[in-house]
């Protein structure tokens, strides 16, 4: 199931991709200004254009002080210019107003987005007899005798844990309210490779097709053996969600956990209302977590900004990584937010976090920062826990 430093790294990656879009959107408002003073090569009078060159120098002079301080800039004796500023102000309140509500969105989609990758791979197997069915037609029409001995495919066509899992209803009815059957060229062609090349050389599935019927546990273990062996690492079917799924090597083990656990689920009594995993335990509860961790991290911006340059000595807050920063202040904003969960545990997830996403030198980075905020928050009493295991301040 999803776990909360998933959902943590989704929040990360959220708030990095903000920050970058902010960048861009301060660059957007200099050229407006820019484009304001800019010559106009059709007037029919001529332009004074040293003016028109120290105009939009003190404009964005103007607003890059408004940007860096947030104070309501002075009026100046140059209405165009004033205008000129106004505007880029507005512009880039709109932008960023827009970008944090979008990528909030996209936060909460990259989440749900893991439990629809999980649903597409549950219709592998589908797809797989698919793919055998069409080489033994295929096969079939053939007008000379194969160089090799045809690979009798009989007992995987027949698999008993397949058909629970193919005629589940609930696999059914989000397939296709999701359209997650796997149906792509692309994708189809990336079985067939992982068929022909990898699956049909497996000595445990040819032994297992070389084997008697009957023996539902057996066709169950093959189930898993193949998800194992051939989704979750093999070649070409790796290769291919990899490239599909750019969020795929952070989701796998989360969605590899939610397949397995699903097979290990159609046991033989399992009928066709056994009900699949779910995301999370709370998936509603989880969500809100994500949604207030990035809201409020954004909210208090520049006061974990302040915090962080105070804990600094001798650097420049300036220098700090940017995915340093942005996981410092998520570890602020948490230590605050969230009073049941002990500090000793946020530090950690974002160690762990750094040491994944962050520079060789994050790890001790982090950690020392955290500890020594986390000690002086709490012995001020800014940062008070409780709850059930919890003392306050503790």
């Amino acid at each position: 199931m999803l776990n909360r430093r998933t959902l943590r790294i989704k929040v990360m990656q959220a708030l990095y991709a903000y920050h970058q879009a902010v960048g861009s959107d301060f660059l957007l408002a200099i050229d407006r200004i820019a484009d304001v003073f800019a010559p106009d090569l059709n007037s029919p009078e001529p332009q004074d254009r040293k003016m028109l060159q120290g105009q939009r120098k003190m404009a964005e002079l103007i607003f890059k002080e408004w940007h860096k301080t947030g104070e309501e800039p002075e009026a100046t004796d140059d209405a165009d210019v004033n205008d000129a500023v106004k505007d880029a102000i507005k512009y880039y309140q709109k932008a960023t107003a827009k970008d944090a509500t979008y990528y909030a969105g996209q936060m909460v989609y990259a989440a749900e987005s893991i439990h629809n990758q999980y649903i597409h791979l549950l219709n592998i197997p589908e797809a797989l007899l698919q793919v055998i069915e069409e080489e033994r037609v295929r096969d079939s029409r053939r007008l000379t005798a194969a160089k090799e001995p045809l690979l009798d495919a009989t007992r995987l066509l027949e698999n008993k844990a397949i058909e629970k899992l193919i005629n589940n209803l609930q696999l059914q009815d989000l397939t296709i309210r999701r359209s997650m059957r796997w149906h792509g060229e692309e994708e189809l062609e990336a079985l067939r490779t992982a068929w022909r090349t990898e699956m049909k050389q497996d000595p445990e599935l040819l032994s297992y097709l070389a084997a008697p019927a009957g023996n539902y546990q057996e066709d169950q273990e093959i189930l898993k053996h193949l998800y194992k062996t051939y989704v979750f690492k093999g070649e070409s079917l790796p290769a291919y969600i990899e490239e599909d799924d750019l969020n795929w090597e952070e989701n796998r083990a989360v969605v590899k956990n939610l397949v397995v656990k699903t097979v290990k689920m159609l046991d033989e009594a399992a009928d066709e209302s056994l009900e699949l995993m779910s995301l999370s335990a709370n998936w509603q509860e989880d969500k809100e977590f994500a949604e207030s961790l990035y809201k409020q991290t954004l909210a208090d911006d520049e006061k974990y900004e302040k915090l962080i340059a105070e804990s600094v000595q001798n650097w420049d807050v300036e220098r700090v990584a940017l995915t340093d920063k942005i996981l410092l202040k998520m570890a602020l904003c948490e230590m605050h937010l969230f009073r049941a969960i002990p500090v000793k545990v946020t530090i950690n997830e974002y160690i762990e976090i750094s040491k994944m996403y962050s520079t060789p030198k994050s790890k001790q980075f982090v950690n020392g920062i955290l500890d020594k905020l986390a000690q002086d928050l709490t012995a001020s009493g800014a940062i008070r826990k409780s709850g059930r295991g919890l003392l306050d301040n503790q």
